[in-house]
């Protein structure tokens, strides 16, 4: 199994075009699930946190009340996001703090979810991480990267008609991430969604495909199909030969 990156921006059909690897059965970990990570373009209440990574007794819950204090704790002691979010809006060193607790535990979330897929016997897995380019933290695990690509016009354009903003407000958020052309250059496939929707979509089913036919998955499934056969037969005389003559 091999690991695929796939990212995009604000309003250029990410969501649209995870839909469908989704229908054709694909396996997807989306690290915004994972994450939470809502804070990128405005103003929100609560930061990227998981339910599972930051619930009472887990080690990242323990050192954000170390760090941050009992006020941040609910009656039945949850992390109050609403408290936690407005500690750290505006204030990159606490929101650093913040990640350099959660991104190991959330890191981890996503390996085991991996692991998951790769037992369940797929080809590949989709992690769809929208600051793929931006951190280069889990470049060096992806054997592909993908971008969401459309033009700046359209990006603009949807994004307007989407969140009911002005050309203003939308440029605004637009400038907050890395542009679109800078990714889709990084990367190794470019699904273009400025055009028409099925358009997109047989851009989508051709690169599933050619992904699926790769045989990239091979060196480590057999890696360790021989690692446990080797186990196996170890076993195998250790219980024959060895454990009767005791």
């Amino acid at each position: 199994m091999f690991l695929v990156g796939l990212t995009g921006g604000i309003a250029s059909g990410k969501s649209s075009v995870i839909q469908v690897f989704q229908q054709l059965g694909c396996a997807v970990i989306d690290a915004d699930v994972i994450a939470r990570h809502a804070w990128q373009f405005q103003r929100v209440t609560q930061p990227p946190l998981h339910a599972t990574v930051v619930r009472p007794g887990c080690p990242a819950h323990q050192r954000i009340v170390e760090a941050f204090g009992t006020e941040v704790l609910l009656e039945n002691g949850n992390i109050n996001r609403e408290v936690l979010g407005d500690m750290i809006f505006n204030k990159p060193d606490r929101r650093q703090l913040l990640n350099t607790i959660t991104h190991p535990e959330i890191c981890k979330e996503m390996v085991k979810e991996t692991f998951k897929f790769f037992l369940r016997g797929y080809r590949y897995v989709i992690l769809d991480i929208p600051l793929l380019f931006e951190t280069k933290k889990l470049l060096k695990y992806m054997k592909h990267t993908v971008v969401v690509y459309c033009d700046r016009d359209t990006q603009l354009a949807r994004l307007m008609q989407r969140n009911s903003l002005n050309c203003k407000d939308a440029e605004a958020r637009i400038e907050a991430q890395l542009p679109l052309k800078d990714k889709a250059c990084m990367a190794n496939h470019v699904l273009d969604n400025s055009g028409e929707w099925s358009i997109t979509k047989r851009q989508v089913i051709l690169l599933h495909a050619e992904l699926e036919r790769s045989l990239e998955y091979l060196p480590l499934r057999l890696g360790v199909l021989t690692g446990l056969a080797g186990i196996a037969s170890l076993l195998y005389l250790l219980t024959h030969y060895l454990l009767p003559s005791l």
